[in-house]
């Protein structure tokens, strides 16, 4: 029996994935650090603090890890004011779900980047609980943030599902206890090991069904 639906944000409900690689790419290169072939790969999942000092640090860019979180979430915040890029979709799907079961929101996004978005798709109301990695100890692929969403709501996360895209975000959420729906972005497929860990590989999110969620 499933209690409650929880959500990732980028890459599940915005196809945002690919602006913060295009914004973290221009910001290293224009600060004097060097963008590695597995730093996208990598970056996803990572809570604020975490992508930051890796910028700051492993990459070499020139800034402190508070200057590069502070102008790089200003980049960020900038890009959705002038769009904010809904999966389509994603709206639909939210409202299914949330008409069955109540609905939370574990995402790596700042805080008030998760505020925008949801504003953006008019997607607020949709849900009884929100969080961000900058209020947990660990970012993905750490389960705290599902786990603190769960509590919120008042639920078991192993009577829970949650709808993830990137590998670190499926490690993230079975570690948790939930039964994972994979929905991963055309760009960035998952490793098989996170592939091993879905319950379920959608295609898209329109696939998304209360009745597949009965089923898990």
């Amino acid at each position: 029996m499933v209690d409650a639906v929880l959500f990732d944000l980028d890459g599940v409900i915005v196809d945002s994935e690919p602006v913060w690689e295009e914004v973290r790419r221009a910001y290293v290169a224009a600060h004097g650090g060097a963008w590695q072939p597995d730093t996208q790969r990598r970056l996803m999942g990572m809570s604020t603090g975490e992508w930051a000092a890796y910028l700051s640090g492993e990459l070499g860019v020139g800034r402190t890890a508070e200057q590069v979180a502070a102008e790089v979430v200003g980049e960020m915040t900038s890009r959705y004011l002038a769009h904010v890029p809904l999966i389509d979709g994603a709206d639909t799907a939210v409202r299914r779900l949330a008409a069955r079961w109540p609905l939370g929101l574990a995402s790596s996004s700042p805080t008030r980047l998760i505020a925008a978005a949801l504003d953006a798709t008019g997607l607020a109301d949709a849900f009884g609980a929100t969080l961000s990695t900058e209020e947990t100890a660990r970012g993905k692929p750490a389960p705290d943030v599902w786990l603190a969403v769960a509590a919120r709501l008042g639920v078991d996360p192993a009577r829970c599902v949650a709808i993830e895209d990137s590998s670190n975000g499926v490690r993230s959420a079975a570690a948790a206890g939930c039964r994972v729906v994979a929905v991963p972005h055309g760009s960035y497929p998952l490793d098989p090991d996170a592939e091993a860990l879905a319950a379920v590989l959608l295609p898209s999110i329109d696939a998304l069904t209360p009745e597949l969620v009965e089923r898990l």
